[in-house]
């Protein structure tokens, strides 16, 4: 009989991975059919904080949709974008750095691509608009960075080992959102001069909101499991990778409520 009372204990009080719904939603630039993918809490009453969810330069594929899924189970309604059109997905390094390269060597289209992501996220159920995110991985977190740089009405931004570039002088008064970036202290991809062109970039602008921490040991790549080139700069390292999904829980229940 205890056995059973504490088997039903359990049932009730986890609900929330049943709740758990997705849903694959297509959309486009122009001619360009992108693929996205949504993830919420179905138990959730009302309208809740939406997050997009920006994927690395492999393309959108099951690692972007595995962090939609986490934020839904933290409470929110996640939009995994489509960056590269729908089934673009590197099959080597060389690939993802041809998709990747399109969009760093041209600003304005990454933003789009993002800014149509974002678009998408307004439009799901339940989602409030006036509390939204970004976050992103690798190329992902360089593009959540420079969709805040539109002045996109983001509460908040998180770059897990992106891309760190400095804008042109004056471009990050236009940022709305808090910023947290989250960097791996020894990524050879993101050298040391460029995180200080940022920073002194971000000092320029008092009234801006930002954090950056850098992981000791942490490599670029350092939440993605898969990531095994140390003699290329990028490896997994699990206790980065915790840390910064800690750290990106408590900054976004603190900035969107």
């Amino acid at each position: 009989m205890k056995r059973l009372a504490a088997a039903v204990a359990v049932l009730l009080a986890a609900p929330a991975f049943a709740a758990l719904k997705t849903q694959v939603v297509e959309y486009k630039d122009g001619d360009v059919v992108l693929q996205g993918y949504a993830a919420w809490d179905d138990a959730a009453k009302g309208s809740r904080p939406g997050v997009l969810v920006v994927h690395e330069w492999w393309g959108h594929g099951p690692y972007a949709r595995k962090r939609a899924e986490m934020l839904a189970k933290l409470g929110y309604t996640a939009f995994a974008l489509d960056m590269y059109g729908k089934g673009k997905y590197a099959k080597d390094h060389e690939e993802a750095g041809k998709l990747a390269g399109a969009f760093f060597s041209d600003r304005a289209a990454m933003r789009h691509r993002a800014m149509l992501g974002l678009d998408e996220l307004k439009k799901l159920p339940h989602v409030d608009a006036s509390k939204l995110a970004a976050i992103g991985y690798c190329f992902g977190g360089a593009s959540a960075l420079q969709l805040a740089r539109t002045g996109a009405d983001l509460t908040a931004v998180v770059s897990f080992h992106g891309g760190l570039q400095a804008g042109p002088e004056g471009e990050a008064a236009q940022i709305k959102a808090a910023l947290l970036i989250l960097s791996g202290a020894s990524d050879p991809v993101v050298p040391d001069e460029a995180i200080t062109a940022l920073k002194n970039e971000l000092r320029a602008v008092p009234s801006l909101d930002w954090q950056l921490t850098s992981y000791s040991g942490a490599m670029h790549a350092f939440t993605l499991p898969d990531a095994n080139s140390p003699e290329h700069g990028a490896a997994y390292n699990a206790t980065a990778e915790r840390r910064s999904w800690t750290a990106m829980r408590d900054f976004l229940a603190e900035m969107l409520g």
